[in-house]
């Protein structure tokens, strides 16, 4: 079991669907297609499936104020979201959980406690659009 991280700005930054026209409307759309994973089980980085038991996504910037799924706790960056995003895996790996963040930033990456694991938005966005097509 795992709690997905997901670095919000850069998962919506990686597919250049218009997203810079409503950056708010992007991650609101991205947030509700990732309330379908709870209790889902989805192939891991390494192919290993992995069960999703909660989604966390980190929210900055424009997007601070969109709504949450219920099923989806969202975490509200006042600052930086990489800085918030690195906090809340900290607090999630000292609390036993096994994080899995989602974000292609290198420089968070190493932020991030040497038990995560990590993954591409690519790997989520491909999941999501087998799991959860965008409408």
């Amino acid at each position: 079991m795992a709690v997905l991280l997901v670095d919000v700005a850069n998962v919506v930054g990686a597919r250049p669907d218009g997203w810079w026209r409503d950056r708010a409307g992007a991650a609101t759309r991205l947030l509700d297609r990732l309330a379908v994973l709870p209790g889902r089980t989805v192939p891991g980085p390494d192919g290993e499936p992995v069960t999703c038991e909660a989604v966390v996504a980190v929210v900055e910037g424009r997007a601070r104020d969109v709504p949450a799924p219920a099923a989806v706790r969202v975490v509200r960056a006042p600052g930086s979201g990489d800085d918030a995003l690195a906090a809340e895996a900290a607090d999630l790996a000292a609390d036993g959980r096994t994080v899995l963040a989602v974000t292609a930033d290198r420089g968070l990456r190493a932020r991030l406690p040497a038990t995560a694991r990590t993954t591409g938005p690519g790997r989520l966005l491909a999941l999501l659009d087998e799991v959860s097509p965008a409408g």
